[in-house]
C-alpha cells in the first residue's frame, strides 16, 4: 500500500454547500472543502456506504464561474485498494505540470472507497448492504456530479491496482459508461489467483468471502467481477493494460525493499523467482498477460505495456502520463 504523501500546500477551506437535490439513491453532498488550486473534496452522506464517504475533484479552469447547463467531459481516476480519495493527488502528484495543463478543460473524479473495497457491492453472505461501492460510485456520486458539478456524459477511466480493475468492471457492467479504460497493474482476473484475495483480505483482518462469496458456490458473482469472463461485454471500449514483472526496475531505488510478506500469497508449488521483490505486481502481470489475448479474441481493441518494475506509484504516474493523450482523444472524439 502506497504511503500517504504530504498534504496540499494551501489550507483546507470549508465551502458553503449549495442546496442540491439528493441522488436517486438518496445520497447527498453535506460538505465541500477546497484543498488546493482546482482541488475540491466532497463529503457525501451515502446510504450505499452506510455513512459518510468522500470524493476528490480536480475541477476545470473556470469551473467556479459555471452557468446552468455547462458541462465538462470527465476522467474517472480510480485509486487502489487503500481506497484513499486523496491518493492520486497527494501520494502520486499526478496533477502537476503537463498533466495539469492537459486537464484544464476536464473534470477529474477521484472517488474513495473502504480498504479493499474492490469497486464492488459486497456479497456479505448474500445479504448485500454496505459497503456497496459500485452503487456509491455509479448510482449516487455520478448523478450528483451531473446534477450539481458540471459532469458531462463523455467519460473515460484509468486506475491502479484495484482501481485498474474497477474501471474495467464498471465499463463491462454498465454499457456506455466509459469511452476507454486504462488499467495500471490492475487486479483484473481474480479467479486466476483466488488465493491472493484470500491472503490479502485475511492479512487485513477482513472476511474474504464477504467480498464475492465462495468462489465455487458463488462462482457467477466472481465471474461478474473478473475481466477475463467479462471480455465480450467490453466490445467497443478501447482498453489499455500495463504492469510490471515484480522485479526492481528503473523507477525503483537501488535499495528498494521487498513487499511485506503476506502469508498465503505465494503458491508453494510455484514459488516466485528470487529476484521478484513485489509478488503482488508479478501476479498482476500474470493476470494482464492472460486477459489481453482474451480481450483481443473477444473483439476488444486492446493495447499493452509490460515492463520490469514493482507495485509502486512511480510506475502508475508514468503510465498515466503516457496514456493521457490516448484517454483525452477518446474523451473528445
Amino acid at each position: 500500500m502506497a504511503a500517504l504523501g504530504a498534504a496540499a500546500a494551501v489550507p483546507a477551506l470549508a465551502v458553503p454547500t449549495r442546496a442540491s437535490a439528493a441522488s436517486p439513491m438518496g445520497a447527498r453532498v453535506v460538505e465541500e472543502r477546497r484543498v488546493g488550486p482546482r482541488l475540491l473534496d466532497l463529503t457525501v452522506e451515502s446510504p450505499a456506504m452506510g455513512g459518510r464517504a468522500f470524493v476528490r475533484l480536480l475541477t476545470p479552469v473556470g469551473w467556479e464561474r459555471r452557468r446552468p447547463g455547462d458541462r465538462w467531459p470527465a476522467l474517472w481516476l480510480l485509486v487502489g485498494g487503500d481506497g484513499d480519495h486523496k491518493g492520486w493527488t497527494e501520494s502520486y502528484d499526478f496533477h502537476k505540470g503537463v498533466a495539469r495543463a492537459a486537464l484544464r478543460d476536464v473534470l477529474v473524479v477521484m472517488p474513495g472507497m473502504p480498504e479493499f473495497g474492490f469497486y464492488t457491492d459486497w456479497w456479505n453472505g448474500g445479504k448485500g448492504g454496505p459497503p456497496a461501492v459500485e452503487t456509491f460510485h455509479l448510482d449516487e456520486v455520478l448523478p450528483l456530479l451531473e446534477q450539481d458539478y458540471g459532469a458531462g456524459r463523455r467519460r473515460v477511466a484509468a486506475g491502479d491496482s484495484q482501481g485498474g480493475a474497477g474501471g474495467l468492471f464498471y465499463a463491462a457492467r454498465r454499457p456506455g459508461l466509459f469511452r476507454a479504460v486504462a488499467s495500471f497493474s490492475g487486479y483484473i482476473h481474480p479467479l486466476q489467483h483466488v488465493r491472493a484475495i484470500r491472503a490479502g483480505m485475511t492479512y487485513l483482518g477482513l472476511d474474504w468471502r464477504a467480498l464475492w462469496g465462495d468462489p465455487v458456490a458463488q462462482r457467477a458473482n466472481w465471474e461478474a467481477h473478473d475481466v477475463y469472463h467479462l471480455a465480450e461485454r467490453l466490445r467497443g471500449v478501447p482498453v489499455h493494460l500495463s504492469s510490471g514483472d515484480g522485479r526492481r526496475g528503473v523507477l525503483d531505488p537501488p535499495g528498494a525493499e521487498p513487499d511485506p510478506h503476506v502469508p498465503g500469497l505465494e503458491d508453494p508449488s510455484d514459488p516466485f523467482p528470487e529476484e521478484v521483490l513485489s509478488p503482488s505486481e508479478a501476479l498482476m502481470n500474470e493476470e494482464a498477460r492472460a486477459v489481453a489475448p482474451r480481450l483481443a479474441q473477444a473483439g476488444v481493441q486492446v493495447s499493452t505495456h509490460f515492463y520490469t518494475g514493482m507495485h509502486e506509484p512511480a510506475y502508475w504516474v508514468r503510465e498515466l502520463h503516457d496514456r493521457l493523450p490516448w484517454l483525452l482523444w477518446h474523451l473528445r472524439a
